[in-house]
C-alpha cells in the first residue's frame, strides 16, 4: 500500500473515523474489529451541563460513572465514560458532553483509555504482598501476610535510618500512578514524618528543558494558553507530536482548528509521525540532536537579510551583539558573532547546517523567512530533542528564535521553551500534602543509580543540592529505595544492563520495595512486592497536564482484587507501625483528601467548584472552565519592559546569560546557544561500527511502560523497530524481518517495520517494551533502553536517553522472539 494512497485514505475518511483509521493504516497493525468492541449498549438521556453525570443509571442492571482517566502521565486528562454491571467494568466510551467548542473542548480519550479495562481485569493483576524467594532479578516470590511485610518495612526503615541517615532512603521518581492521592507523594509524606529521606529535582520528562528555559526568561511559564493558537498564522511543530504522546488533552484538536482558520503547519521531525500526518501541511525530516545547527541557520537567514524584529531586540533583549552585552562580559562573543561566525570563522549559514541536520539548504532558508515573517507564529519545542547530549542548546535556541522574530508577547505568537501556561502555570499537578523535607539534600532524578554506587562522593559537580555534609556532598550512598508505581530503576532507566547489574548486588541497595499492579522488570528486583489498587480501585482527583482549566473526579468505581491495597493506605498503615498513622492521615481517607484537595483547588483556580459531594452527585466527572479569550504569557513585559521587567538578572530575554557564561565551561555550556555535536553522533569515529541513530519515541500501545501487557493495544500496535527502506535494503532486512539491534551497552531483538516515513540513518524503536532478556542476556522485546546511556547533560544533569548509536542486522534463525 503506497504511502500516497494510505493518506487520501485518512483525508476522505469521516472525520469521526480519521483518528482510528490512521492510526491502524499508518502502523501496519490490524484494525480492531467491531466484535471487539463489544456490543452496543444503550445511551443514557444527556443532562447537557458542563459538569458532566456522579453514578447515572444505564439500565437495571447497569450503571454509568463519570470519572478521570487513570493517569499514568501520558500527557493528557481525559474523561471516561465507565459502564459497571455486577462489580465489574464492561465498557469504557468517552466524552460525551455536548456544546463541544474550542474554547470548553471535550476531554476526550484516546485509545489507551478507551481499552482500560483489559488492564484493570488482567489476569497478571498482583493480588498479595510478596517477598523475594531467589536472587534479585530472577522474579521468584512467595506470598506472605501484609502483617508480615509491613512490619518488615517498617523494620527495615529504623535498621537503615539508624546505621546511615535519613539520606539513605530513596523515594524515586515515578509516575505509573499520578493523580493527587495516589502515587509516590504518598511515600514521600510518610518518609519526610519519619525523619526525611534524600530528595530529588527534575523528572526524565523535562529535566533539559525546565532548567534551560529560566536561563532565557527567568521562568517556565512561557506559554500562551491553547486557543491562543487559532491567532496564528504560522506554526513550527519542532520534535512536537501531540497526536500520540497528547501535551495537554486535545491539543492535536486546537492544532486542528488553527489550520482550518489558515494557519500553515509545519512538522520538524525525524519520523513522519501521525501528528505529520494528521496535522501538518508539510514533514520536514531532519537528523536527531541537530535541530540547533538548523535553528542557527535560520537566525543567520534572518540577521544578514534584516528579517528579525531589530526593534525588539534592542528593546527587550541582552547579548545579541557586542552593543547589548551584560557588565562583566563586555568582550565575549555575542549571539551575533556567534551565528556570523565572527570569532570561529565559521557562519552559520544554512550551507553550513544542510549536511549536519540533513535538511536541505534552500529548505532552511524557506522555513527561516516564513517563521521570520508570517507573524503571528509559533515555534513550539517538544522534549524529544532535549532528552538528548546538550539537550539545554536546543532550547534556549528555540527561545532566542522567538525573541529575534518579536513573537514574544504576542497574541497568536510564543515564546518558546517549556511553556508552561500563562497566567499561573497551569494546573498544579500535585497538591496533596508531603510536608517538609528535613533531609534536604537533592540529587538530580536521573543520577540515582550513581549515588546507589557513589552517593557518599558526590557533591555539587554530579548536580547535588544543599547536602550539608563535608564539601557539600551527600556522605551516604542510598541504601534504601521504596519504589511506588516506578518502573524507573530498570525499564524506563537508561542502560538496563548496567542498572540491574547494581541492583543485584544486595551490598549495594540493602532493601528496595517495589508498589505496583504487576509484577514489572523494576518488580522483579525487589525484596517485597506490595499488590497496589488501580485508580479504578479507590478515590482520587486530578487536574490538567500541563495544559488546561478542569478537575476531574476519580471515584471509587469497583473493588480492588485480592488483598491489593491503596498506596494511601499502604503508608498509612505503614506509618501507624512506625508510631504517626494520626500525623500521617490528620483522620482522613482516600475520599476525604479528595474533598480536601478540592477545597484546595477552590481557593487556587476554581473558586466556582462544587463540593465533593455536589460533584459526585452531579456524575459530571469533570468541572471545566472555558477559556474565551486567552491569557498571553509576557504581554506587560512586551509593552514596557522597564516597568514590567523579566525575573532574570538584566530584567530583559538572555540571549547571552551571564549566569551561564560564569560557569565557566564553554564548550559544553555556552553562554549563548551553540551547537554542539554529542558525545554519540553520526559524525563521530563511533559511526564506523555503530552507524544508525536510536530514537526511542512514544507510541500508542502504551505510557511509559504502564500498559504495556495490554493484548488488544499490542495488537493494534505492535513492538516494531522502524527503519527506512534504504538501510533495510543495505543489509538485506525485509518488512516483518527479525533483527537485533546492538552497541556495546547490550542487544534487543524485535521485528522491523520498513518504511519511507523516517529519515534514513535513523531507526526508531518506541520505549517502554518490557525488557525480557534471554538466557544469552539479549531483550526478546524490543527494549530501546538496553542501548540507551546512563550519561548526563551538562547543565540540567539530565537524561540523555535519546543520544544512541547503534547497528542493525538481520537476526540468525536461532534468534527468535515472542
Amino acid at each position: 500500500m503506497s504511502d500516497g494512497f494510505i493518506k487520501k485514505k485518512i483525508e476522505s475518511a469521516p472525520m469521526g473515523r480519521r483518528r482510528f483509521l490512521g492510526w491502524s493504516s499508518f502502523f501496519g497493525g490490524s484494525a480492531l474489529t467491531a466484535s471487539k468492541w463489544g456490543k452496543k449498549l444503550k445511551r443514557p438521556v444527556r443532562s447537557g451541563a458542563r459538569t458532566a453525570g456522579a453514578v447515572q443509571e444505564a439500565d437495571a442492571k447497569e450503571k454509568i460513572v463519570r470519572t478521570g482517566c487513570p493517569s499514568h502521565n501520558c500527557g493528557g486528562r481525559c474523561l471516561l465514560k465507565v459502564h459497571v454491571a455486577d462489580g465489574k467494568i464492561v465498557r469504557i466510551e468517552g466524552d460525551d458532553r455536548p456544546n463541544d467548542t474550542v474554547e470548553d473542548p471535550q476531554l476526550r480519550p484516546c485509545i489507551r483509555g478507551r481499552l482500560y479495562r483489559h488492564r484493570q481485569d488482567h489476569p497478571d493483576r498482583l493480588l498479595y504482598p510478596l517477598k523475594r524467594a531467589g536472587k534479585r532479578g530472577e522474579g521468584k516470590f512467595v506470598r506472605i501476610s501484609w502483617d508480615e511485610a509491613l512490619d518488615k518495612i517498617a523494620g527495615e526503615m529504623k535498621r537503615i535510618r539508624d546505621a546511615h541517615g535519613n539520606a539513605a532512603i530513596y523515594v524515586p521518581y515515578g509516575t505509573g500512578s499520578y493523580n493527587q492521592i495516589n502515587g509516590r507523594q504518598t511515600a514521600q509524606r510518610l518518609m519526610n514524618l519519619f525523619g526525611g529521606s534524600l530528595g530529588f529535582y527534575n523528572s526524565y520528562s523535562w529535566a533539559a528543558i525546565s532548567c534551560a528555559t529560566p536561563t532565557v526568561y527567568g521562568t517556565n511559564i512561557t506559554g500562551n494558553q491553547r486557543q491562543d493558537w487559532l491567532n496564528s498564522k504560522y506554526i513550527l511543530m519542532w520534535s512536537w507530536n501531540p497526536a500520540e504522546m497528547r501535551d495537554g488533552t486535545n491539543s492535536d484538536f486546537i492544532l486542528r482548528k488553527a489550520r482550518e482558520r489558515g494557519a500553515r503547519i509545519v512538522c520538524l521531525d525525524p519520523r513522519m509521525t501521525l501528528s505529520a500526518v494528521a496535522l501538518a501541511d508539510e514533514w520536514v525530516p531532519i537528523r536527531p540532536g541537530t535541530d540547533t545547527a538548523m535553528m542557527s541557520a535560520m537566525a543567520q537567514v534572518m540577521i544578514t537579510e534584516n528579517l528579525y524584529d531589530a526593534a525588539f531586540v534592542r528593546t527587550h533583549c541582552v547579548g545579541f551583539d557586542a552593543t547589548q552585552m551584560p557588565p562583566g562580559a563586555e568582550g565575549a562573543e555575542s549571539y551575533k558573532d556567534y551565528i556570523l561566525g565572527t570569532r570561529d570563522g565559521t557562519p552559520k549559514t544554512p550551507a553550513w547546517a544542510a549536511p549536519i541536520c540533513g535538511v536541505p539548504a534552500a529548505t532552511i532558508a524557506r522555513i527561516a523567512r516564513e517563521y521570520a515573517t508570517l507573524k503571528p507564529a509559533v515555534l513550539y519545542q517538544g522534549y524529544g530533542m532535549q532528552r538528548r547530549a546538550y539537550g539545554e542548546q536546543v532550547v534556549r535556541a528555540g527561545c532566542v528564535l522567538a525573541a529575534l522574530t518579536g513573537n514574544v508577547g504576542l497574541p497568536g505568537g510564543w515564546a518558546g521553551g517549556i511553556a508552561l501556561q500563562a497566567p499561573d502555570g497551569g494546573p498544579a499537578w500535585i497538591v496533596f500534602p508531603t510536608g517538609e523535607n528535613p533531609v534536604k539534600a537533592q540529587i538530580p532524578s536521573f543520577l540515582w543509580s550513581e549515588a546507589v554506587l557513589r552517593g557518599k562522593d558526590m557533591g555539587p559537580a554530579d548536580g547535588v543540592v544543599a547536602a550539608d555534609g563535608r564539601d557539600g556532598k551527600l556522605g551516604t550512598n542510598i541504601k534504601m529505595i521504596y519504589a511506588v508505581a516506578c518502573n524507573a530503576l530498570v525499564n524506563q532507566h537508561a542502560n538496563i544492563n548496567r542498572s540491574a547489574g547494581i541492583l543485584r548486588d544486595e551490598s549495594l541497595v540493602e532493601f528496595l520495595v517495589v508498589q505496583d499492579n504487576f509484577l514489572t522488570p523494576t518488580g522483579r528486583f525487589a525484596d517485597l512486592l506490595l499488590p497496589a489498587c488501580t485508580q479504578f480501585e479507590t478515590w482520587g482527583v486530578e487536574d490538567g497536564w500541563k495544559y488546561g482549566d478542569e478537575v476531574l473526579l476519580m471515584p471509587k468505581i469497583v473493588e480492588p482484587p485480592g488483598e491489593a491495597k491503596s498506596d494511601y493506605a499502604i503508608c498509612a498503615e505503614i506509618a501507624g507501625r512506625l508510631g504517626f498513622r494520626e500525623a500521617y492521615t490528620e483522620g482522613r481517607n482516600e475520599r476525604d483528601w479528595v474533598a480536601w484537595s478540592i477545597e484546595y483547588f477552590r481557593k487556587t483556580r476554581f473558586p466556582g467548584i462544587p463540593t465533593l459531594d455536589e460533584f459526585e452527585k452531579s456524575n459530571a466527572g469533570v468541572y471545566s472552565v472555558p477559556v474565551t479569550k486567552p491569557a498571553v504569557a509576557f504581554t506587560d513585559f512586551r509593552e514596557d519592559p522597564v516597568g514590567h521587567p523579566l525575573p532574570t538578572p538584566s530584567g530583559r530575554i538572555e540571549i547571552f546569560s551571564k549566569r551561564l557564561f560564569d560557569m565557566g565551561q564553554p564548550d559544553v555550556i555556552p553562554a549563548v546557544p551553540k551547537y554542539i555535536r554529542e558525545w554519540e553522533s553520526p559524525f563521530g569515529p563511533e559511526a564506523r561500527t555503530y552507524p544508525l541513530q536510536v530514537i526511542g519515541h512514544h507510541y500508542l500501545a502504551t505510557v511509559h511502560s504502564t500498559l504495556d501487557n495490554v493484548d488488544w493495544l499490542r495488537e493494534a500496535w505492535p513492538q516494531r523497530l522502524f527503519i527506512s527502506t534504504a538501510d533495510a535494503e543495505a543489509r538485506g532486512i525485509a518488512n516483518g524481518d527479525t533483527v537485533k539491534v546492538f552497541n556495546d551497552r547490550g542487544a534487543t531483538l524485535v521485528r522491523c517495520r520498513v518504511t519511507r516515513r523516517i529519515m534514513p540513518g535513523v531507526v526508531a524503536l518506541p520505549q517502554g517494551s518490557w525488557w525480557s532478556p534471554g538466557a544469552d542476556g539479549v531483550d526478546r522485546r524490543g527494549s530501546v533502553n538496553v542501548l540507551s546511556s546512563e550519561r548526563w547533560t551538562p547543565l540540567a544533569f539530565g537524561n540523555a536517553q535519546h543520544t544512541i548509536m547503534a547497528q542493525v542486522a538481520k537476526a540468525e534463525k536461532t534468534e527468535t522472539v515472542p
